[in-house]
């Protein structure tokens, strides 16, 4: 399987709706959220997107605190981060301001990606940190969770009044299974297995690489090419993937 990143539709939505947030009207709107179920490709998709724009990535824990935020921030950025709160927020808004003059000065956004940020949604003194480094000094910051953060907001309406873009990761479509198999698998797919691969994966990035592990396992002992690719009918009997829910393997019907 080669290692290259598919520039799936959720993807593409993410890219517009950060592109669309640039040119927001209200300054201090600037926070987005990314929801979606887990296999759906928002953790590679945004830590992608952070390293290439010199952003900073962050994977919130369930028992940070404000402080212990901001040590992980200063950590990013390395810095040793001070002892008090007011400290550590002092050197983190220097330090994001000074990045965001830089990647202003490329024409790039810079952002503070946080993931599985469910877990901070709720919690008050956070999402107020968050919101003061995003009124004070025009932070965006990314908020990615599993569908749990849009309705812990509404209990902080403050927070929720900046959020400009919300951008929900579904479940991909035929095209971007088509986009896998032609990009990263090292076996040529014909159209039968890609919609089959559809079906039976439901457009979970996560199922859908695992199909490929399987189709290159059974096929580079074929002799397949663009012109003659492989088809439905060449994985009858082999495993493609396993259940999401059971864990039961799932086979390609023998008759197809």
């Amino acid at each position: 399987m080669k290692n290259v990143f598919v520039n799936t539709e959720n993807a593409n939505r993410f890219a517009e709706a950060l592109t669309a947030l640039e040119r927001r009207g209200a300054q201090e709107a600037c926070l987005m959220v990314v929801d979606g179920k887990p296999g759906l490709g928002k953790t590679t998709t945004l830590y992608r997107w952070a390293v290439q724009n010199e952003s900073i990535y962050l994977r919130a824990k369930k028992e940070w605190t404000p402080g212990w935020f901001l040590a992980d921030l200063l950590n990013e950025f390395r810095i040793q981060p001070a002892h008090s709160y007011a400290s550590r927020f002092e050197q983190s808004m220097e330090a994001m301001l000074a990045r965001q003059s830089m990647m202003a000065a490329r024409r790039k956004t810079f952002c503070i990606i946080i993931d599985e940020a469910d877990h901070i949604s709720s919690n008050k003194r956070i999402m107020e940190s968050i919101r003061d480094f995003s009124d004070m000094g025009d932070i965006v910051f990314v908020l990615v969770g599993m569908g749990k953060i849009r309705d812990n907001l509404t209990m902080l309406p403050q927070v929720a009044s900046r959020i400009a873009q919300y951008v929900r990761f579904e479940q991909g479509e035929l095209i971007d299974v088509q986009r896998f198999m032609r990009e990263i698998c090292e076996v040529p797919v014909g159209e039968d297995l890609s919609a089959f691969i559809h079906q039976i994966t439901h457009g979970y990035n996560r199922e859908i690489k695992e199909a490929i592990a399987n189709i290159e396992r059974a096929g580079k002992r074929g002799d397949y090419t663009p012109e003659k690719p492989m088809q439905l009918a060449d994985m009858a009997g082999k495993l493609l993937v396993n259940d999401r829910k059971s864990g039961q393997p799932i086979y390609v019907p023998e008759i197809v």
